[in-house]
């Protein structure tokens, strides 16, 4: 017997929402959208482009950890410059992010928490890029602990670009707005509801649709008809196992999700 961990069932539901992307550059924030996107590169859509995160594109994905400089496999030159013309702005990326709050209409919060903008009771990153990333290419979310602390009726401060009409300037070009897939560690989500309601698609193993809704501080709306017909997040093939250790050989993704339980046991 062996155990497939929780972690390993997320970064291969995450990989999914690359599938059939297309020449995009696939961008994942943070170890398990980083290997996901690796995973998705090295198996279902092998056009996907990557960079090493400094200066260039690369054929095979860079592993997480310590490696030699001189280990990439360059395919591109693409300085932090040129990446805005060529991807960020041109609609050509599709990045998988993990902000401190998401709203019921798909806004993110990275900026603060509690309080005013002008005296926050929690300072964070602030808005970074997101912005720019939310209005001009596809976006994605990873979230290691789902909770009504992360899912809440109203982001305290927007972020990121969403769907509520209220919050968009008179006249903008929204048109780019494209908000994808939400995995977490209980289930896989996406906008696909009625005016982009946010949806639970699949359940991880052992979890019901009554425990993500007391996890979450909005009503979910569901892909199948009923609770119990929501499928189970599909585990792991032994490739994608095989594909995930050699893309993290020092198990940083262990770390991300407290104790990294056991999704299933698996013969």
């Amino acid at each position: 017997m062996s155990d497939i961990t929780l972690v390993d069932l997320c970064i291969f539901a995450c990989s999914e929402a690359f599938r059939d992307n297309g020449e995009i550059v696939a961008t994942g924030v943070g170890p398990v959208p980083r290997v996901a996107a690796g995973l998705a590169k090295l198996t279902h859509t092998p056009e996907l482009m990557m960079s090493d995160g400094e200066a260039y594109l690369v054929e095979q994905p860079v592993p997480l950890g310590p490696r030699k400089y001189e280990d990439r496999k360059p395919a591109g030159y693409l300085p932090f410059s040129r990446f805005f013309d060529s991807a960020v702005w041109s609609g050509r990326r599709h990045a998988m992010v993990t902000p401190t709050q998401l709203d019921r209409f798909g806004q993110i919060n990275l900026s603060y928490m509690g309080g005013t903008y002008d005296k926050p009771k929690t300072q964070m990153l602030g808005v970074r890029g997101f912005p720019g990333n939310t209005i001009y290419h596809p976006n994605s979310f990873f979230f290691p602990a789902h909770s009504p602390r992360v899912f809440v009726p109203h982001v305290d401060m927007i972020s990121g670009v969403g769907y509520n009409p209220a919050k968009r300037v008179a006249g903008g070009n929204f048109a780019g707005v494209d908000l994808r897939r939400i995995v977490t560690n209980l289930c896989v989500m996406d906008f696909g509801g009625p005016e982009n309601a946010i949806r639970v698609i699949s359940l991880h193993p052992g979890v019901t649709f009554d425990e993500v809704q007391a996890a979450t501080g909005f009503e979910l709306q569901m892909a199948a008809g009923r609770a119990e017909d929501l499928p189970e997040t599909a585990l792991p093939t032994a490739e994608a196992l095989a594909v995930i250790a050699s893309l993290d050989p020092h198990n940083v993704r262990a770390s991300v999700l407290k104790d990294n339980p056991p999704a299933v046991r698996a013969a």
